[in-house]
């Protein structure tokens, strides 16, 4: 059930995607939050500069696994401006993560590509519950769906112009 706390965490989240794109690269932001409502970490896509694995939420993982006790990392949420692809899921799950919450899912970006002509990913576009077991995932959150589709127009139509 996604409430006004997570809808306020997801605004940042399309806030760090803007951020992203303003920078040119993909539009995805994330952040990580304590169960006690602090934010631990945030970042955005980095992967503009050729390393394609600098995905936020792969980042959270590693911070994670580097900075929170196996113990606390259960109860941290995600919160991600489109659903985690494969890679970032599974490093979610091997970390011990919690609750997951995004914006727009896997299906709609999926979706978006194919509508703007873009070649497919290299990667499977999997759901996360095809790819984890055991983590509570919320979302799609379908009023944000259309400010994230706003941002991945606007990236895919400046790469097609370049």
């Amino acid at each position: 059930m996604i409430d006004d706390t997570d809808k306020k965490h997801l605004i940042r989240c399309i806030e760090l995607a803007q951020e992203a794109l303003d920078d040119g690269d993909e539009p995805f932001g994330s952040m990580l939050v304590a169960k006690d409502g602090r934010v631990l970490f945030e970042d955005r896509n980095r992967v503009s500069g050729g390393d394609h694995t600098r995905h936020p939420e792969f980042a959270i993982a590693k911070w994670a696994a580097e900075n929170v006790p196996e113990s606390e990392r259960k109860d941290a949420v995600v919160y991600t401006s489109g659903e985690h692809c494969p890679m970032c899921s599974a490093a979610h799950a091997w970390v011990g993560l919690g609750r997951i919450v995004y914006a727009a899912s896997t299906e709609q970006f999926t979706r978006w590509r194919s509508e703007l002509g873009a070649k497919p990913g290299r990667v499977r576009p999997l759901a996360i519950q095809d790819v984890i077991d055991d983590t509570v995932v919320d979302g799609p959150v379908e009023e944000f769906a259309e400010r994230v589709k706003a941002l991945h127009v606007a990236h895919y139509r400046k790469a097609s112009a370049q």
